[in-house]
């Protein structure tokens, strides 16, 4: 690549607009440098070199508009450690005075007054906002994931997200995540865990204990997802990952054997449960509490 080039790729956070490309190379090398890997197009107009990853695109709009373009919805969640949804796009804020266009992968939204703060030099909204303006656009299960992990990430807490509540009253879905907040819980460590317990709260079954640890007769220390200590009865949220690989089957069989030892009866959940056959698994705990009541 041409060594002026490469030392503008540089100073510029490793983008290019075409029109600089064009200041050091012809359109045939250009050309040749996008077909064989030396730049990769980032955004019409604009080039980057290497791969082109959430940082490189964000600093190509920035090089685009001439400013430092800030970051809200799942791109800001992202930021913060809370984007249960894996989002894919970029979502960033019209910068003002300009007009930048969504194309695709890029969402390009208008929020007057929404709060932003720096997150490593770019402004982002802050999280309980973020947190809030997610968890409206999503179905109560997926809702309440959001709250739940934003909650954990430690960037804000419940007053913090009331607030922001209070802030977006009247908007689409506030109604829904109003209600849902007394319910978030940050010891909650999965998206399956918040949407099993919405199932569970939903049915009207007591309240379970979170991440609950119990220490069998070795001095291991056990945790469970859900749990009524006062009935040893749990539920146990399996994701593939849990049973991938001998180490962790057994690692399983060693964990249910030392429960079972202590009086302690497991609810397996899967996602399916969950999600399509929720009568099934509410019956399924509901039986296990009724037969521990009655011993």
């Amino acid at each position: 690549m041409n060594t002026e080039l490469s030392g503008l790729l540089d100073e510029q956070g490793g983008v290019v607009t075409a029109r600089q490309a064009l200041t050091f190379l012809t359109r045939r090398q250009l050309e040749y440098e996008l077909n064989h890997g030396g730049l990769q197009k980032v955004w019409y107009g604009i080039y980057g070199r290497g791969d082109v990853d959430t940082s490189v695109q964000l600093r190509g709009l920035d090089l685009a508009t001439g400013t430092t373009v800030a970051v809200c919805l799942g791109t800001a969640a992202a930021i913060y450690g809370f984007d249960t949804e894996q989002t894919g796009d970029l979502h960033v804020l019209n910068p003002d005075g300009r007009q930048l266009r969504p194309t695709d992968g890029l969402v390009v939204h208008r929020r007057e007054g929404a709060p932003l703060m720096p997150v490593a030099g770019r402004p982002a909204t802050t999280p309980a906002w973020t947190a809030i303006e997610v968890a409206r656009g999503l179905r109560r299960p997926r809702a309440l994931a959001t709250l739940d992990a934003a909650l954990r990430s430690g960037t804000c807490d419940r007053d913090d997200l009331r607030t922001a509540i209070d802030h977006q009253s009247g908007r689409r879905g506030i109604v829904a995540v109003r209600g849902l907040l007394p319910l978030a819980a940050p010891e909650a460590e999965s998206p399956m865990e918040s949407e099993a317990r919405l199932v569970m709260i939903d049915a009207g079954l007591p309240t379970p204990v979170l991440q609950y640890e119990v220490m069998d007769a070795n001095g291991k220390t056990w945790r469970l997802d859900f749990a009524w200590p006062e009935y040893r009865v749990a539920a146990e949220y399996d994701g593939v990952a849990w049973h991938s690989g001998p180490e962790a089957f057994f690692r399983d069989r060693r964990r249910s054997a030392a429960l079972q030892d202590l009086g302690w009866v497991i609810v397996s959940i899967v996602a399916e449960d969950v999600r399509y056959r929720p009568w099934d698994l509410i019956g399924r705990i509901e039986a296990q509490l009724h037969r521990a009541k009655a011993a």
